[in-house]
């Protein structure tokens, strides 16, 4: 189905409204992928409501370890729920058009989430920094007012930068084409529909994208090497086991998250793909958050008793 843009064109021909490219012409894909997708995103809607929910609820879990784990479960419930509703909608529904003032929602949100995520793996790692280089004044230095603090910066600059670049985006005109040739309103393909030239805005992307992503990871890259110079040091081998137990599920969480946001942002844009770009942006939107709970409940002990107490506690209401 192709679009006339000219209907969806004020007097000034700026385009108020745009397009979801179709996943595929061929019903059955749509309607395999719509399930697939399903799943994936109610699976990880409930991993995340789960273990945020146990950390919550169980005082044993009230350390700061955990409290950056259910804020992360949080962000994760926000920044999958930001894009898979009307991914899903498009992909079995002929309406597949979103209003400009939406498409800008949805760029906030997902930015928001997205680098308020970066923000706080970065917190979680100087957590685990601190908890196995400075044992012994980790209570004090990791107090939960700075806990607090920590997690209200990374929302706190996730908001300001997904504000200032959705705004940046959205101060341009868009003359056409109108149809977005992605299945959510991401900052490159929607500054491919821009009028003129658009290089400096991409640059400022870039630049963006750089700080966003690079500053948090080299913060992440420095903590784990500290942590690694800790734990080679250490005369146990039990201590050592320990140590890198409670640091292998962030690591794998850090792993997926920024290595397929780096490449989607970070790489030239001679090297972009639409096709790659869209599996590259479902793998950071819908498989990692349904991976994250799935990779700190299955290893961490702690949670998974959390976990067995929580729903025991469901179905003991649900008798009644």
């Amino acid at each position: 189905m192709t679009f006339n843009c000219s209907l969806w064109q004020d007097n000034s021909m700026s385009v108020k409204r745009f397009a979801f490219a179709r996943f595929s012409e061929v019903t059955e894909q749509c309607f395999l992928l719509f399930t697939l997708i399903l799943l994936m995103f109610l699976a990880s809607l409930t991993g995340n409501a789960l273990i945020a929910t146990a950390i919550w609820t169980n005082p044993v879990l009230h350390t700061p370890m955990y409290f950056f784990l259910a804020n992360l479960s949080l962000l994760e419930i926000g920044y999958t729920c930001s894009v898979t509703p009307k991914m899903l909608q498009n992909l079995v529904s002929e309406a597949r058009g979103i209003s400009r003032e939406g498409c800008a929602t949805q760029m906030f949100f997902f930015s928001f989430f997205g680098i308020s995520e970066c923000c706080l793996l970065a917190a979680m790692a100087f957590d685990r920094y601190m908890a196995i280089c400075s044992p012994l004044h980790y209570a004090t230095r990791m107090s939960r007012g700075v806990c607090v603090h920590l997690a209200m910066v990374s929302w706190g600059v996730g908001c300001m930068a997904a504000l200032g670049q959705t705004n940046y985006i959205f101060s341009l005109d868009f003359c056409g084409p109108c149809e977005i040739d992605h299945f959510f309103c991401d900052l490159l393909p929607i500054l491919a529909l821009a009028c003129g030239d658009t290089s400096h805005n991409e640059a400022a992307v870039f630049v963006a994208a750089t700080l966003c992503i690079s500053s948090p990871f080299l913060l992440i890259i420095a903590s784990y090497g500290r942590i690694l110079a800790a734990v080679l040091s250490m005369p146990s081998p039990e201590g050592r086991r320990k140590a890198l137990s409670t640091c292998s599920s962030h690591l794998l969480v850090v792993t997926l998250f920024y290595g397929s946001a780096s490449v989607t942002y970070l790489r030239p844009k001679a090297s972009h793909s639409p096709g790659i770009d869209k599996l590259l942006a479902l793998s950071y939107t819908v498989v990692t958050s349904m991976l994250n709970p799935i990779i700190y409940s299955l290893r961490n002990k702690e949670v998974k008793a959390a976990l067995r107490r929580t729903l025991g506690k469901k179905k003991v209401l649900a008798h009644r």
